[in-house]
């Protein structure tokens, strides 16, 4: 495959896969296409608010990346780039955040989230240039299930503390991740694989019936909207390169390379197609991904794991339907009406999502650690994770000198030398 592909027209048959070399006809792709955008709309849009962020920024740098990814790999692997959730504890520590409107300090997280691109990209080149090897030596199951779960626990006092000025709004939040929880539990389909986005939707609609309707609260605003144009340039930002940011932001491109080397895995068995040769282009594709959408304004992008549920779910995993998807993003990216529809979702909603959110996000980092076994009888994975969690946690602040290193700097960099200094030797013969 060249590095703009054709693709070989194939008849749609139930069961039957479609290879990312083949693809259905164009009305199907287009609907399909449609899927994913559908699939990523609900993490890709939380995660910009969660920071402050513009959404149609982020959406529209999500439909961008996933375009240029698709060029660096040549067409030959199937993935959307969306928001990461990776970048949410950092940033809200680099910027002081508190959760509401714009982020006042965004230069600073953009900075940073360019810098995270940078270093992700060099380590793509690494990984092209000598394998992945040497990546899952530096970052064995116990490092990344503790930073994965330190990032989700750190971030727990934000929703709690920032996300619920009034008893009602606390009653609000525990009824949007009650209705995000039964969604979870009680649908089936594409609804349960939307069970964020869904969960916010029903909290939302309840929250206008019960202060619109009732009276009880502040009422949902929506003449933004009807004031909003239906297409236009989306509010973009500059970046601010500040060594506190940079070091602190960073360091979440170790992240994305363990997160993203399952996930590429996981899309090369599905396919039955060597991924291998080409993960250190698609390291890269993300960082340059990364480093475009941070100039412009956006969030960090990644690999997203709902778009690879999508696929297991269909069998489909043509690249045109991601050439597709990521131009479908792109015109939402331009749409202020869009923009201004995802503001009107209250606080104390984005509050109760947020909490689901950052509670799998822990129980994420909890997941890397049973899928691959990690055994805690060993002293050193004991001490490693037992430390780290607590590190990010209890937010452990390092000052050297005019910087500052919060708890997920210390937890992420701690894990790292801890593996390093306890990790055993060689077994003696």
């Amino acid at each position: 495959m060249s590095w703009i592909p054709t693709w070989r027209e194939v008849s749609a048959v139930d069961g039957q896969a479609v290879a990312p070399d083949e693809r259905l006809a164009w009305p199907q792709t287009l609907a399909l296409g449609l899927q994913h955008v559908v699939a990523m709309f609900g993490a890709t849009v939380l995660a910009p608010l969660l920071m402050g962020f513009d959404p149609n920024v982020a959406i529209l740098m999500s439909g961008i990346g996933t375009l240029l990814f698709f060029f660096m790999v040549g067409g030959r692997v199937p993935s959307f780039l969306g928001s990461s959730f990776a970048f949410i504890g950092v940033v809200i520590s680099a910027t002081g955040y508190g959760g509401s409107g714009p982020n006042a300090q965004i230069g600073l997280a953009l900075g940073g989230i360019v810098a995270c691109g940078a270093l992700y990209f060099l380590i793509g080149a690494l990984v092209q240039w000598l394998g992945t090897g040497w990546v899952e030596r530096l970052m064995p199951p116990v490092v990344t299930g503790a930073i994965v779960a330190v990032i989700g626990l750190n971030l727990a006092s934000v929703p709690i503390k920032n996300m619920a000025p009034t008893p009602f709004d606390a009653w609000v939040q525990a009824l949007t991740f009650l209705s995000v929880a039964l969604v979870a539990v009680r649908s089936r389909g594409l609804l349960q694989r939307l069970l964020i986005l869904a969960g916010l939707l029903i909290a939302s609609v309840l929250y206008a019936v019960l202060t619109n309707g009732l009276g009880l609260g502040k009422p949902m605003d929506f003449s933004g909207v009807a004031q909003a144009a239906w297409f236009g340039l989306p509010h973009f930002a500059s970046p601010r390169f500040e060594a506190g940011a940079l070091l602190l932001i960073a360091p979440v491109a170790l992240i994305l390379v363990a997160e993203n080397l399952g996930h590429l895995k996981a899309v090369g068995a599905m396919t039955g197609r060597d991924i291998d040769r080409d993960m250190g282009r698609a390291f890269m594709g993300d960082g340059l991904a990364t480093m475009l959408s941070g100039a412009a304004g956006g969030t960090g992008v990644t690999t997203y794991a709902e778009n690879i549920g999508v696929m297991a779910a269909n069998r489909i995993y043509s690249t045109a339907v991601f050439v597709v998807a990521g131009l479908l993003a792109v015109v939402l990216g331009f749409s202020p009406k869009f923009g201004a529809l995802i503001q009107t979702i209250p606080l104390p909603v984005m509050g109760g999502v947020s909490i689901v959110v950052f509670g799998l996000i822990a129980v994420a980092g909890a997941k890397i650690w049973v899928d691959n076994r990690v055994d805690f009888s060993q002293h050193h994975n004991l001490m490693l994770a037992a430390i780290t969690l607590i590190l990010g946690t209890g937010d452990y602040t390092l000052h050297l000198g005019g910087f500052t290193l919060g708890g997920i700097g210390t937890a992420t960099f701690g894990a790292l030398l801890l593996n390093g200094l306890l990790a055993p030797g060689r077994p003696r013969r």
